[in-house]
């Protein structure tokens, strides 16, 4: 309804009288962007945005400080954001969720691989990472720095923190390399041009390495294993196993396997099988489950050899009779590649042994296998006898499992990119590696289909 014609209009409502809480209330929705600006629009947004609670929560957001810490520093809210931004302004996209994996890892490790702290560095300063950038001529990502403004990696020991892998004679633990090592290892040959190393092994000389820009085929950021190639005609040409797009998904991806329980811990290292909750198979009252793991540095893509280690758990329930007490005798595989072609292998026991399993025990073994095409699958069973009734023999199941290789394509340093099916080639980076910092070659294979 229209107001009367001789009434004066109300006055409008001044931002200085409006009540405080609700003022409050919609600056705690402002991103502190929003907040910082709504400083410099007047006096008495000015007082209010500077309200301490309204930067507790940007501070736990960004910085993840909790209320013990901001006790120790003894500052408020807001001089703690601030402090902390001026210092890591520049990567407050990434930091929350790389000290949040930092924090989980390391709460792991106390528990499970004590030893492993120890070897991990101080952060690294900002001017360290200037120099390394300054030294190779390239820009690290924000990602990256971060990570390592947190811990600068590793000291070069054993066990590495990205993962161990045994077999036989062969032996593998990655360590995540310090700024200053990685920059040593940083390539500007071809096949490798603008890679940093983000791994090392000292047993085998592996790296994963970190392509800083898109040249070669390579995806900026992009980080691989490099898989030599003996077939090619261009020695400067590799084969890249791709295992992350940037720093951030490759590190908080491999964090979360390991403090999730995905990758088991034994003897205190840090293994890289991945294991299929669906891939177990339970006989009577014995399981059996299975983890893999590929191995890049035992593999090739011209020729196409694909290689493969597996770990099978074999255990009996604790509820079982302990009649049921049994012996391995022999085991049988069925071995399919992915272009159906079949090998069936047989033989008496597993890596040598015919263990015995009773009512809770728990028998665990590792072997390998290998495959020419890119993936294949593994399923058969053990023939047990029991110990109580000796002429009683039964068949145990062994799970279909799968084993997949990493995504994978061909680099060459003379054009943009390469398809996966073509011809390429590789430089044993490992061999060079290895001579640089004076480490032996690996040796040996390992038996297969045990």
């Amino acid at each position: 309804m229209a107001a009367p014609p001789d009434a004066e209009p109300s006055s409008a409502l001044s931002l200085e009288q409006l009540p405080t809480d609700p003022l409050l209330l919609i600056l705690s929705f402002l991103d502190y962007r929003d907040l910082v600006s709504c400083c410099y629009l007047n006096q008495r947004l000015n007082q209010l945005s500077s309200h301490d609670p309204l930067w507790k929560r940007h501070c736990k957001k960004y910085w993840l400080i909790s209320e013990e810490e901001k006790s120790r520093r003894n500052q408020s809210w807001k001089a703690i954001f601030t402090s902390t931004y001026s210092d890591l302004g520049r990567y407050i996209h990434y930091y929350a969720t790389l000290k949040k994996a930092w924090d989980d890892l390391e709460n792991y490790l106390g528990q499970w691989c004590p030893r492993m702290i120890s070897s991990l560095k101080e952060s690294a300063r900002e001017e360290d990472l200037d120099a390394v950038e300054a030294q190779i001529r390239c820009k690290l990502p924000d990602d990256y720095r971060c990570s390592f403004r947190i811990h600068n990696g590793q000291k070069l020991v054993v066990p590495g923190l990205m993962g161990s892998m045994a077999l036989s004679n062969h032996y593998r633990s990655e360590d995540l390399l310090d700024i200053d090592t990685a920059a040593g290892g940083f390539q500007q040959r071809l096949g490798l041009k603008q890679c940093l190393p983000l791994t090392f092994c000292i047993h085998t000389g592996l790296s994963q390495y970190m392509a800083l820009e898109s040249v070669e085929g390579r995806n900026k950021y992009e980080i691989f294993y490099q898989c030599p190639d003996q077939m090619a005609r261009k020695p400067s040409a590799i084969v890249m196993f791709i295992t992350g797009t940037s720093y951030l998904e490759w590190f908080t991806s491999y964090v979360n396997e390991v403090v999730t329980g995905g990758y088991p811990i034994i003897r205190d290292q840090i293994f890289r099988y991945v294991h299929d909750k669906k891939c177990v198979a339970t006989t009577e009252d014995i399981t059996v489950s299975v983890s893999t793991s590929f191995l890049p540095e035992l593999s090739s893509v011209h020729p196409p050899h694909y290689f493969f280690t597996y770990r099978i758990r074999i255990e009996m329930s604790k509820d079982a009779l302990p009649e049921k007490t049994c012996q391995l005798d022999s085991r049988y595989w069925r071995i399919t590649n992915a272009k159906g072609d079949v090998e069936e292998v047989q033989g008496p026991g597993v890596v040598g042994e015919f263990p015995v399993i009773g009512p809770g025990k728990v028998y665990e073994y590792t072997s390998c296998t290998t495959f020419s095409t890119t993936s294949g699958y593994m399923e058969g069973y053990y023939t047990f006898h029991c110990l109580y009734y000796k002429d009683r023999f039964f068949n145990v199941t062994i799970p279909r499992f799968h084993m997949v290789c990493p995504t994978f394509k061909a680099t060459n340093p003379n054009e943009s990119a390469v398809d996966e099916d073509q011809d390429s080639t590789g430089t044993d980076d490992s061999r060079d590696r290895r001579r640089a910092l004076d480490f032996p070659a690996p040796s040996g294979c390992c038996p297969c289909h045990t």
